[in-house]
């Protein structure tokens, strides 16, 4: 009797044992791991170095930014066709999925089964003995082989008890919000890109205006020195010098429709149709009075920049990630369950309450083996939170460089293409000048071929800093975040 309770106290000691290696393996299980630490964000300056003023932003809606009616029906246009567009907007497509999927595994998944199924148990089991000895109906013993057939409903469920699910759907949420702003950034991207090319067309279109004036000048002052070479007034270098003059003028002039004809392709690409003959109003190249927009503070990037908005939901996505990556360390209850009628024989399946059938099965698991690959996918989380938390850093600090440099342009563009201007004018006035003392002998064809040559590089010179001064006002609007609105 004594070695019978010894017996017995040493196998409720044994089993103890293994029941607490077991609950603290299960509690060991579930202990997280530490978040990684997050570096801060550096908090913006509180204006622009370029301005003073510290009022807000006001950007108006791309169509009235841009006066040029033509220009307005080619950024419609591109805004409708462009490919890099369409292409950018199946990531809202796919991130609409993924937000339907996560919002589904919230949710118990329900499935209608038919399942036939032919069984047979070993003969030294529990069920094989166990059916050898028993009536499957009066006077049948049951059979070896055994048909099975079920027709109902099967469900599982996972409970979100610590919120790994919700927070995934979160996330989703997110990156779904985030695809939207990547597309407003393409939006933005793309009506830059079109006024920038448009601008640079007009630019051509004015520089081969001014390289055919000149070629024309330059023909008349040819043959006008072969006359005078003619009446031994000119001497015959002269005369090439000046023919030669003229000759590249004219290469110049191809050189130039051959720029534009590229210009001219490139917009037809970013429009997403194939090259046709487009319009234009050149006038308003150099007629356009931009004013300078209103700069604002830069917080304000912050709200209107889709990049930035993007960046910032991209962060918050990845912190929901990490949330969910460490709630896979917790313990998981699911349901499973199945519900309707099971029987031998067809014949029988939908008798009731005989052949009605369910199973209730509660589950409660916490990783022990696998925990290795869960503290894996716990890394990445955190590693793909930080990497999105120092991209939105790069891209504040990029956006507002960005905006920094382009005022900085604007101010000095209006300066150089003052100077340019001015310089312009005194060089047409040295080109009359020189024919005129040439004409009477005071100067050399050196000095006519100089001046003209100098005069007609100021004048493309200046055509440069007008394009530039227009595009300049594009890259403020975007960088300011409009465009997209």
């Amino acid at each position: 009797m004594l070695n019978q309770e010894r017996n017995t106290m040493y196998r409720n000691s044994i089993f103890n044992l293994v029941l607490i290696f077991l609950l603290g393996s299960f509690l060991l299980a579930c202990k997280p791991l530490e978040l990684g630490s997050n570096r801060a964000i550096q908090d913006l300056p509180k204006h622009f170095n370029q301005v003073n003023d510290s009022s807000a932003v006001n950007l108006v809606n791309w169509r009235t930014f841009f006066e040029d009616s033509v220009l307005v029906n080619l950024i419609e246009t591109a805004l409708k066709n462009n490919y890099r567009l369409l292409s950018g907007a199946q990531k809202i497509e796919i991130a609409q999925a993924e937000l339907h999927l996560n919002k589904g595994l919230l949710f118990p998944n329900i499935s209608a089964s038919i399942m036939p199924a032919q069984r047979k148990f070993g003969l030294y089991t529990m069920d094989g003995a166990g059916n050898a000895s028993t009536f499957m109906t009066p006077g049948q013993i049951v059979p070896t082989h055994l048909p099975d057939f079920f027709m109902g409903f099967q469900t599982s469920w996972e409970a979100d008890v610590w919120g790994k699910l919700r927070n995934r759907k979160k996330a989703s949420v997110l990156k779904y919000m985030a695809s939207k702003d990547g597309l407003n950034l393409l939006n933005t991207q793309l009506i830059a890109e079109v006024a920038n090319a448009y601008y640079g067309l007009l630019a051509l279109d004015t520089e081969l205006d001014i390289v055919r004036t000149a070629s024309s000048i330059q023909k008349e002052a040819y043959e006008i020195i072969k006359i005078q070479k003619e009446a031994a007034a000119a001497t015959e270098l002269a005369v090439k010098q000046f023919e030669a003059q003229y000759l590249n003028s004219l290469a110049l002039e191809v050189e130039v429709k051959q720029q534009i004809i590229v210009q001219e392709n490139f917009i037809h690409a970013l429009l997403g149709r194939y090259p046709q003959e487009m319009p234009r109003d050149k006038a308003l190249f150099l007629n356009n009075k931009e004013q300078l927009l209103i700069s604002g503070v830069p917080s304000d990037l912050l709200k209107n920049r889709p990049d930035l908005r993007e960046a910032a939901l991209q962060v918050e996505a990845a912190k929901l990630n990490v949330k969910a990556a460490n709630a896979a360390f917790y313990p998981s209850f699911a349901i499973n369950g199945t519900v309707g009628f099971q029987a031998f024989s067809t014949q029988y399946l939908f008798l009731n309450p005989a052949s009605f059938a369910y199973a209730l099965i509660g589950n409660l698991t916490a990783p022990l083996i696998n925990r290795s690959a869960i503290k894996s996918q716990f890394k990445i989380a955190n590693a793909n939170q930080l990497e999105a938390l120092y991209n939105y850093q790069k891209a504040i600090l990029d956006a507002y460089v960005e905006v920094n440099n382009e005022l900085a342009a604007i101010k000095n563009l209006a300066e150089i293409h003052q100077h340019k201007s001015n310089e312009v004018n005194a060089l047409v006035q040295a080109t009359e000048i020189a024919k005129d003392l040439y004409m009477t002998g005071s100067a050399n064809y050196l000095e006519v071929l100089i001046a003209q040559n100098s005069s007609l590089k100021a004048r493309i010179e200046l055509v440069e800093v007008r394009k530039k001064q227009l595009q300049t006002r594009v890259n403020v609007y975007k960088a300011l975040g409009g465009g997209w609105k």
